[in-house]
């Protein structure tokens, strides 16, 4: 998106405000997609996790994806922007056996990381087919709390459990049709990712009825203009060859399936929040934004580095700021940032604001959720409304101690 279209928002949508810009979601699902070529049978999972609404959602099922799901309220949003039951992986953590019993009754595709559960469903609905997400034990990932297949991990069966894996398959006679993992975000390293795959295949041989293996995700994208990113090009030819070989020797074609989200919509999006003043103090010169980390956590909760632009005055000599929120916590966006020079009222643009942004927002210091708008055919379409002071007492329930 040109900058003009941006500040175009800002005018018409107000600020602060999430953009998403269709084409490129759809660049990366199709590199994605070209870059695996040489399977027969692939199949794309978006993380709905990543960005939930249901525009998003609905633009993604044109593309021919299918979703990957967390949650019922996942799958109920997927089932609601269209996407077939069959087209939705159920990947849950730690939930009650009973909200899987209601999913599975979706005829969605399941996947379980819990031996107590699989046994419980296996004795229960047998004939359900289900995938098992295991824990390979690889440390992957750009921070420790988005590296989830190392051995201290709560996520997947470990590889050790596989014996009594295979002995709750065999008592339960529960149909097995995939196998899982997902080693964590950001992964730089192809080798390492291609190291785990080989755990996944290990296991997966002593499956006789699979129809899927499904490798996770997890691919960094650049968040600077300098910034490095997966391969997914040379992934492909490596994993891609290493698959097909998997194929010829289990006997039949399975599809290879992945489940990104960052991947997909992280450079699609850009947040937008205006300046309200500038602090100097003695040693720092605060710019300081009508935002905060209630809509944009990532900098503070996983020390992640958004490339910052002032879009309103992009040419002018650069200085040094701390890029701050209106939160009454310390809400710091970045910490000495060259930028173009800041004036009260400039629109500050974050980028790669597409994944886990606003769907991990809140209403902290009860401020409102910010407006999200899509960039489709050179029109810019409110996708969300920015709320207002009803949204946040609707299901509040007002007492009147006077009559109480």
């Amino acid at each position: 998106m040109e900058k003009s279209k941006l500040l175009e928002v800002a005018k018409k949508f107000g600020t602060p405000s999430y953009v998403y810009d269709t084409t490129k979601i759809k660049s990366q699902y199709y590199r994605l997609k070209n870059s695996f070529k040489l399977v027969n049978k692939l199949q794309i999972n978006y993380a709905v996790k990543a960005l939930s609404n249901l525009s998003i959602l609905k633009y993604i099922n044109t593309l021919g994806a299918g979703i990957d799901t967390v949650s019922i309220q996942e799958v109920i949003l997927g089932i609601r922007a269209g996407y077939s039951p069959k087209k939705i992986i159920y990947t849950p953590n730690g939930v009650s056996i009973d909200e899987i019993y209601e999913v599975s009754k979706m005829g969605v595709n399941i996947n379980i990381d819990n031996l107590n559960i699989l046994e419980q469903f296996g004795n229960l609905y047998p004939e359900t087919p289900v995938c098992i997400r295991i824990n390979p034990h690889v440390m992957a990932g750009g921070n420790n709390k988005i590296s989830v297949g190392h051995i201290d991990s709560k996520f997947g069966i470990s590889i050790h459990q596989i014996p009594l894996l295979l002995r709750i398959v065999n008592n339960t006679n529960i149909k097995v049709n995939g196998i899982h993992m997902h080693t964590g975000s950001d992964i730089l390293d192809i080798d390492v990712f291609i190291h785990a795959t080989e755990i996944l295949f290990e296991t997966a041989i002593k499956f006789k009825n699979l129809e899927f293996i499904d490798f996770g995700s997890g691919f960094k994208v650049p968040y600077s203009p300098t910034d490095t990113e997966t391969n997914i090009e040379e992934l492909g030819v490596k994993l891609s060859k290493r698959f097909n070989k998997f194929c010829k020797d289990y006997g039949k074609e399975i599809t290879l399936a992945f489940e990104p989200g960052k991947f997909l919509v992280s450079e699609a999006g850009k947040f937008l929040c205006s300046v309200n003043s500038i602090k100097q103090t003695t040693s720092t010169v605060f710019a300081q934004v009508d935002s905060g980390f209630n809509h944009f956590i990532r900098p503070m909760m996983y020390g992640s580095n958004h490339y910052i632009e002032n879009i309103s005055n992009p040419n002018d000599s650069h200085r040094f700021y701390s890029v701050v929120g209106y939160i009454c916590e310390t809400d710091t966006f970045a910490s000495n940032r060259r930028i173009s020079k800041v004036s009260e009222g400039d629109v500050l643009c974050f980028k790669n604001a597409g994944a886990y942004c606003f769907s991990m927002a809140s209403n902290y210091n009860s401020r409102y959720k910010p407006s999200e708008v899509l960039y489709i055919n050179n029109k810019l379409i409110e996708i969300r409304k920015r709320e207002t002071i009803e949204d946040l007492i609707k299901n509040q329930v007002e007492l009147d101690f006077n009559t109480l």
